[in-house]
This record gives C-alpha cells, sequence and structure tokens, in this order.
C-alpha cells in the first residue's frame, strides 16, 4: 500500500515514527473426565432360588502413556536484523476495482497462494490505471493487521518503489515465472516472520522503512540484500526505478 507522502529520508527514529504516524493517520481517515461403565446386572440363577453370581474382572494395569515433546518455537535470533520479521509472499490480482469513496484507492483481490484471496488496498490510482492491475503479478507484505480503508478491509500490502517526491511509483515485480504463494526472503537473512499482532506492536514495519530501497539494476533491496524468491534465487524488480528509490 503506498501512501501518498513525501519519502523524505533522514536516518534513524525520525523517519521510522513519521512512516507510523502517516499510517494511523491514513488509515483514520477511511477488530471429564469420562465415568466408567456401569458393570451389566448378573444373570438370574437356574431354579431353586440360588444368588446371582457377581463376576469380578480383573482390572487391567493402566499404561503409561509417554507425552510425545512439542516442537518448541524456533529461537528468535537476538541479532536479527527486524526485516527478517516480515512475510512477503508473491501474488496475483484476480479482482480490482475502483474504491467508491476515494480517488486515491484501488480495491483488490489477490491469490497469495492460501485458497481464499486476500483483500488489499492500494493508493494508487494517481500512478497507475484499472487494466494495469488486472491478473498482474505482485508482491505482497502479508502479516500485517488487516485495517479498514472507507468501509473496506485491507489485509496486507503490495510492495512498490517511489522517489523522494513521490510523483513517481511503480510496483515491486516479481521475477518471471514465479507462482501464487511462492516466498520472498532477503538474500542472506534467516527469515523468521511474526505474527502480525506483533509486527504492530513491535513497529517492524516502521524500523524497517529507512532500510527498504531500490539498488543496481532496479532491484528491490533490505540492508542490501536482494529480494529473491525462495529456492529459486531469482530477484524481484522496480521496473523504472532507479538506485536510491524507497520501496514501501
Amino acid at each position: 500500500m503506498i501512501l501518498p507522502i513525501s519519502h523524505e529520508r533522514p536516518s534513524g527514529s525520525p523517519f521510522a515514527s513519521a512512516m507510523a504516524a502517516l499510517l494511523d493517520e491514513w488509515i483514520a481517515e477511511l477488530e471429564v473426565a469420562v465415568a466408567p461403565k456401569a458393570a451389566p446386572p448378573a444373570a438370574a440363577g437356574g431354579g431353586g432360588g440360588g444368588k446371582n453370581k457377581k463376576e469380578k474382572k480383573e482390572k487391567k494395569p493402566q499404561q503409561s502413556r509417554e507425552k510425545k515433546p512439542k516442537n518448541a518455537p524456533a529461537a528468535e535470533d537476538p541479532n536479527a536484523p527486524p526485516g527478517a520479521k516480515l512475510e512477503i509472499i508473491v501474488g496475483k490480482i484476480t479482482k480490482v476495482w475502483e474504491h467508491p469513496d476515494s480517488e486515491k484507492l484501488f480495491c483488490e483481490h489477490i491469490d497469495i497462494g492460501e485458497g481464499e484471496d486476500r483483500q488489499i488496498a492500494s493508493g494508487l490510482r494517481a500512478f497507475y490505471k484499472l487494466a494495469d492491475l488486472e491478473n498482474r503479478m505482485v508482491c505482497v507484505l502479508a502479516n500485517l493487521k488487516g485495517k479498514g480503508l472507507g468501509g473496506f478491509k485491507s489485509t496486507g500490502m503490495v510492495l512498490c518503489a517511489s522517489n523522494d517526491a513521490h510523483d513517481a511509483v511503480v510496483f515491486v515485480d516479481p521475477p518471471a515465472g514465479a507462482q501464487p504463494g511462492d516466498k520472498v526472503v532477503f538474500e542472506g537473512i534467516a527469515n523468521t516472520p511474526a505474527s502480525a499482532a506483533q509486527v504492530q506492536k513491535k513497529k517492524v514495519l516502521e524500523a524497517c522503512f529507512p532500510d527498504l530501497s531500490v539498488g543496481e539494476g532496479g532491484v528491490a533491496t533490505y540492508q542490501g540484500a536482494k529480494f529473491v524468491v525462495e529456492g529459486s534465487g531469482e530477484t524481484c524488480t522496480a521496473p523504472g526505478a532507479e538506485a536510491g528509490w524507497h520501496v514501501s
């Protein structure tokens, strides 16, 4: 989701704080145990009025059940950069329309391999036509909490690159042959995605913004590490973007 803002890039927390504030401001505009069975009654005795015989059942010794240890969650590397917690997935826009109450937003259904399309809103109407988005392959930041944007619940963000003045914006494209559901990682950085709740609580995205940029050849990078499709190593690029443009 691209925000209509100027991307001046001072280093450190002021930039991240500004981005966080703009995100919040824009969003504001538009959450017995089972009892043992009773023993069956003894059969009536034969003639002569003999007493019923109660059969005693031998109790089988209970076999101790060994509890299988649960798989412990992967230990979090305290030295891992915030970007290791992002979950980026290749998606395909299956349906798109203009938001009826916003001149900036497109509303999209995007297949990211989950079996059900994600609903995502993108502020791209100043830069693209509706036809440009139909059936387009995109990179989706997936582990974000859903936000209502003018009555449309957006559950993710389509990644794009923009210049400092934010008067030029282009998509970050997955490589040719990538399929919905393919995972995008940062080359050389172990990916351990956090939950959407943790991304919000720990302000992971805000911490990542200053280090998401376009490198040489239009390749999208995080701290200089290339965006690559896991397994193939092919890079994600922002055609038309120049080195130094910001990715968000």
